[in-house]
């Protein structure tokens, strides 16, 4: 299944792509996508997208998730971005968060925040939990995931890196979390370990590569997370970045108002975000 959220921000409605790849209404099936949604998937059983409404016009898609508690993110977990960066790979994952407030829909603007200079983007996998997760093993871990999908982890890097405090200080500016378009299942994903990914900036392609390239997988991922905090239905893990930042660029590169971000992940979407001034 692809399962979205459609409205204006704070008045979305649960949706679902049908046969055709057009959205279909979810209202009076489930009340959002969130949590409880999430932990017990089986009003999905027998549903036929074909009958339910039909959703047309000018339609703003949203965070494909609701209600979200955490958002958890992976540093340095592509070896080469690692590189490109300057630092060791870590022999196991390096965690730090990102405000839940930062989250926007795929295609909603993203602001230059205020006194930010260094814009970056970061096109990455995002893992959605499902069942609570609790020191799970990594064979328990997939039976934790409610499904994937496309996170831009944009980044002021120096907020980021010259700033006194943690990664998270130039990570979660307002409109810095764009997630979606759709939630998608396991069963629809294929191989989460062999998607191909990329980002481009005003057309010019930065990233270009696969999640076959993570050091940690998604299973090791739920699973070292799960053992120093519990994850609950509707937390998102945001998997790292593959080469191609504008951090790693000589000369570095950085987002400028008026420029277009566009990045997809097979099978999970797309997403397009107009780089805007701040304004209060």
């Amino acid at each position: 299944m692809k399962l979205l959220r459609i409205g204006s921000p704070g008045s979305e409605v649960p949706a679902i792509l049908d046969s055709d790849g057009a959205p279909r209404s979810l209202e009076g099936v489930v009340d959002d996508l969130a949590g409880d949604v999430l932990a017990d998937m089986s009003w999905a059983q027998g549903i036929d997208p074909m009958e339910l409404p039909a959703l047309s016009g000018d339609l703003r898609i949203g965070p494909c998730v609701a209600g979200t508690g955490k958002f958890i993110c992976i540093g340095l977990n592509y070896s080469d971005h690692a590189a490109e960066t300057g630092q060791t790979p870590p022999d196991e994952p390096i965690l730090f968060g990102k405000a839940t407030s930062s989250i926007i829909g795929p295609n909603d603007d993203v602001m230059i925040p205020k006194d930010g200079t260094k814009v970056d983007w970061e096109v990455e996998l995002g893992i959605v939990i499902g069942k609570e997760a609790r020191y799970v093993s990594r064979e328990q871990a997939p039976d934790h995931v409610a499904g994937y999908c496309v996170v831009n982890d944009i980044s002021e890097r120096a907020f980021q890196l010259e700033r006194t405090g943690q990664w998270i200080k130039g990570k979660s500016a307002d409109t810095f979390g764009p997630i979606g378009p759709w939630l998608v299942t396991p069963e629809s994903v294929g191989d989460v370990a062999n998607l191909s990914m990329w980002l481009e900036v005003d057309g010019q392609r930065f990233q270009d590569s696969s999640t076959r390239n993570m050091i940690f997988d998604v299973p090791e991922l739920v699973s070292q997370v799960s053992k120093f905090m519990s994850l609950q239905p509707g937390d998102l893990i945001t998997t790292g970045t593959p080469p191609g930042v504008g951090l790693g660029m000589t000369p570095q590169v950085y987002l400028k108002p008026g420029q277009v971000m566009t990045l997809e992940i097979e099978g999970l979407g797309r997403q397009r975000q107009t780089v805007v001034a701040y304004s209060a």
